[in-house]
C-alpha cells in the first residue's frame, strides 16, 4: 500500500514509518525535518519517500496526500509539558493536533482518500473512569491543553465523512518491542505503559484493516 505517515519525524512516528518500510509499504514520512531524519532509508523491502513540510499549511499536505492508499496521524507536541504548562508555549502550535487533523482530512476529502488512521490518547471520553488518581492528576496538572485538544481532534475525525479509526494509546516509552500491544474495542487497558515500537506495530495493521472502520481503539501493553 501507499500511506503517508503525518508527524513522521519524532516518536510514534518515526517508529511507525521503519515499521511500514519494514513491511514492505510505501511509504511518504511527511514532517518538518523529514528528509534529514530519514537520510538513511530503514532496512525492509519497502521503499521511503520524505517530505519536509508543515501540516497547517495546506499546499504542503495536499501534495504529500496525493496518491495515497491511506494516511496515518502521528501528530503531538515534542516539548517538556511543564514549560508548556507554565508558558503556555511550545516550538509547536499547541492545537496543532485538531487543526493539523484538520488540513489532512480536508486534503483527503480532496483528493477522494478516504482510509484514516488517527493517534490520540487514552483518557478521553470514556476511559477518562478507567484512569487511576495518578493519572488523572497528571492529565489535570501537566496535559489537560493537549487532552482538550485531542478531544477536538477526535471529534474533526468523526465528522469528516472518511473511513475513518480512532487510536487512543496509554502512555508511551522507548522501551524496545517485546509482545504485540493490546488492542481493545470497549476502552479497557491491561497497563497504563505500552512502548512506541508495539502501537507503531499497532497501528500499522490497523491502517491495513477495514474492519475497524468507525471505531475507537484502546492499545496498551499485553496482559
Amino acid at each position: 500500500m501507499d500511506i503517508l505517515v503525518v508527524g513522521a519525524t519524532r516518536g510514534t512516528g518515526r517508529a511507525l514509518t521503519d515499521t511500514l518500510v519494514a513491511d514492505g509499504h510505501t511509504v511518504t514520512a511527511f514532517g518538518r525535518t523529514a528528509t534529514a531524519t530519514f537520510a538513511t532509508t530503514p532496512p525492509g523491502p519497502g521503499t521511503l519517500r520524505a517530505v519536509d513540510g508543515d501540516v497547517l499549511d495546506a499546499d504542503a499536505v495536499a501534495k504529500a496526500v496525493a496518491g495515497q492508499d491511506a494516511v496515518v496521524v502521528t501528530l503531538g507536541i515534542s516539548d517538556n509539558p511543564v514549560t508548556v504548562r507554565l508558558l503556555r508555549r511550545a516550538s509547536t502550535a499547541l492545537d496543532v493536533r485538531s487543526r493539523g487533523t484538520a488540513v489532512v482530512l480536508g486534503a483527503m476529502r480532496d483528493q477522494g482518500v478516504r482510509r484514516v488512521v488517527v493517534q490520540t490518547t487514552y483518557g478521553l471520553g470514556d476511559t477518562w473512569q478507567r484512569l487511576d488518581l495518578r493519572w488523572k492528576a497528571t492529565f489535570r496538572l501537566l496535559l489537560w491543553p493537549q487532552l482538550k485538544d485531542s478531544a477536538k481532534q477526535e471529534d474533526v475525525v468523526r465528522a469528516s465523512g472518511l473511513d475513518w479509526t480512532l487510536v487512543r494509546p496509554v502512555a508511551l516509552s522507548d522501551a524496545p518491542t517485546t509482545t504485540p500491544a493490546r488492542v481493545s474495542d470497549d476502552g479497557s487497558a491491561a497497563g497504563f505503559t505500552v512502548s512506541r515500537h508495539d502501537l507503531a506495530r499497532a497501528l500499522a495493521d490497523v491502517a491495513t484493516d477495514r474492519d475497524r472502520i468507525g471505531r475507537t481503539l484502546a492499545v496498551s501493553a499485553p496482559a
